[in-house]
């Protein structure tokens, strides 16, 4: 017999703001405090934060800290699980080998979890999103960058230290634009945000027009990634051109991605998947051009049912299984 389970803290760990929500076993939220993350504070006084935003959180949702049955974090950035360990994090600068898990244990006197925020994100959607009754399903969000979880067997899958999906940086074009990573032709650095903008911005620079222009007043290293979208959406051809490219680099990456794992289901999540279609098309195109047809035929590659909750949702599971409540 399963035992009851507790609610739990789930909190989205962010370059710009923190989210904590408490959630109850049937993924409720009880309540969802926001608060920015002025990580150029350092990780001291962002970490006394942080504590403060789960204490709100606890606070807001009518329970006591002794109802809670946990405290997991989705973070962006290479987690070691087993230590509780964040040992980089790109967008919190000094964050390196920080004993965040253990610090929060000792602070609320609750078991703490970390995880990746893909991998958070990939359990969500299996727990209560697009991926319900899935078993093998791969998640990826197109944001600022581009980040992933596995479920393989209906379970997440973490490799050896918990860095396992970061589908953002396996290699779609030899010699290609530079990632973040210091790598080339990584997917992120092909068909994130980021990547749509820049690509639209060297299409301004050559002279090309589009409404873009006009959006950005003529400023067009303000132009982001929203800008095309909106302008894809008026059928400004600079704008389908670049999306139609970042979606065409999307679908080689989801090929890969088809033949290793052999997914049921691929789960678009993050900022740019409210293209929606428009994205998603062109990509489906790409990945059946590219990969096996069996396993192509056989995928379903769909937009997420919990942006922008899927990591908190995914961290609040990964704390319930933690418990031994839920599989």
């Amino acid at each position: 017999m399963k035992r009851a389970v507790k609610p739990v803290v789930a909190v989205d760990v962010g370059g710009t703001k923190f989210i904590a929500a408490v959630v109850d076993g049937g993924g409720k939220m009880l309540s969802r405090v926001y608060c920015p993350t002025c990580a150029e504070q350092g990780p001291e006084r962002v970490i006394k934060r942080l504590a403060s935003t789960i204490s709100q959180a606890v606070k807001e949702s009518g329970a006591g800290m002794k109802s809670i049955g946990g405290i997991s974090l989705a973070v962006a950035g290479i987690i070691d699980i087993k230590r509780g360990l964040i040992t980089s994090a790109p967008n919190l600068p000094d964050w390196s080998n920080i004993r965040l898990g253990e610090i929060l244990q000792d602070e609320f006197e609750v078991p703490a979890f970390l995880l990746n925020d893909g991998n958070a994100a990939a359990l969500g959607e299996k727990r209560f999103g697009a991926g319900k009754g899935v078993d093998n399903l791969i998640y990826i969000t197109v944001s600022t960058g581009i980040g992933g979880g596995l479920i393989i067997n209906g379970e997440l899958f973490n490799g050896t230290d918990g860095s396992a999906g970061e589908i953002g940086h396996m290699i779609v074009l030899a010699d290609g634009p530079e990632c973040n990573c210091g790598q080339h032709g990584c997917l992120e650095a092909l068909a994130s945000g980021t990547a749509i903008a820049r690509l639209a911005r060297e299409r301004l620079g050559e002279g090309k027009q589009s409404i873009l222009n006009e959006m950005v007043g003529g400023e067009i290293e303000t132009l982001t990634a929203e800008h095309v979208t909106k302008a894809a959406k008026k059928q400004d051809t600079v704008a389908l051109s670049v999306v139609c490219e970042a979606a065409y680099y999307l679908g080689i990456g989801l090929s890969n991605l088809v033949n290793l794992f052999n997914p049921q289901v691929i789960v678009i999540g993050g900022g740019v998947s409210a293209m929606g279609e428009m994205l998603l098309s062109p990509a489906r195109k790409s990945m059946q051009e590219h990969a096996f047809k069996l396993p192509a035929s056989t995928v379903r590659v769909v937009k997420s049912k919990l942006n922008p909750d899927a990591g908190i949702l995914g961290a609040a599971a990964w704390a319930q299984q933690k418990q031994g409540g839920i599989k």
